[in-house]
């Protein structure tokens, strides 16, 4: 993979290395001005972003095709046909998580579930891929770790593997097409309105966001359906 990268805000991007094929990357625009980022990423590598706070356009085609993200929303992107090379622009105030992952490195991890993820499968290998989705608030507190950490600066990668790994399982873990007012865990109306404070509970506390158990306790739903 090519990771020479053109970044108009070099401020703005810390990109960790966490094994050959897997890079984590966080975007981090605090200013007042929307700030545009660049960097070259091959056919062989999936695409997960997801946007904390704020909001963020993806550029593709010198700016004829854009693909907006907004937050607490995550897109995956994979075209093996042809490279997809991020140029993203980055509203005031927003955070952006991005892990790329060679698409080799992903198939062995899920080599005995590739009919689960749906664009590993024979038939869809060779195709492109677009899913976008919501963040859960699971995985809300995970990104809030990779944004907001205080660790030695000798321990600082396998922290990042670890929360990488931690937000993939996250990610999958979600039913199909899931959908926090359709998913079929939340009955009612009640537990949709608590799932929606717990999102909003992460977000104004992201210096320090909850754990899982303090959330469950705080807003009286039970730690399998936060997870969801």
């Amino acid at each position: 993979m090519d990771v020479s990268q053109k970044n108009n805000a070099e401020s703005l991007t810390n990109e960790t290395l966490i094994e050959d094929g897997f890079f984590i990357l966080r975007f981090d625009n605090e200013s007042a001005q929307k700030q545009q980022v660049e960097r070259t990423v091959n056919s062989s590598y999936i695409q997960f972003h997801f946007c904390l706070k704020g909001a963020a356009i993806f550029n593709f085609n010198d700016g004829a095709y854009q693909l907006p993200i907004q937050e607490e929303n995550s897109l995956l992107l994979y075209n093996p046909q042809r490279d997809l090379p991020m140029n993203l622009e980055l509203a005031p105030e927003t955070w952006v998580v991005t892990l790329l992952m060679s698409i080799k490195k992903f198939h062995n991890l899920f080599s005995n579930e590739a009919s689960f993820i749906h664009f590993l499968s024979d038939e869809n290998k060779d195709r492109k891929y677009y899913k976008d989705g919501s963040i859960s608030p699971s995985m809300a507190i995970v990104l809030n770790q990779l944004m907001n950490y205080s660790l030695h600066p000798s321990i600082q990668k396998l922290y990042f593997k670890g929360k990488a790994y931690e937000l993939l399982s996250l990610y999958f873990n979600r039913p199909a097409d899931a959908d926090i007012e359709q998913c079929p865990f939340l009955v009612d109306e009640d537990n949709v309105q608590k799932i929606k404070r717990a999102k909003q509970i992460i977000i104004a506390r992201m210096d320090a966001p909850p754990t899982l158990s303090e959330l469950s306790d705080e807003i009286g739903l039970s730690l399998s359906l936060i997870h969801i």
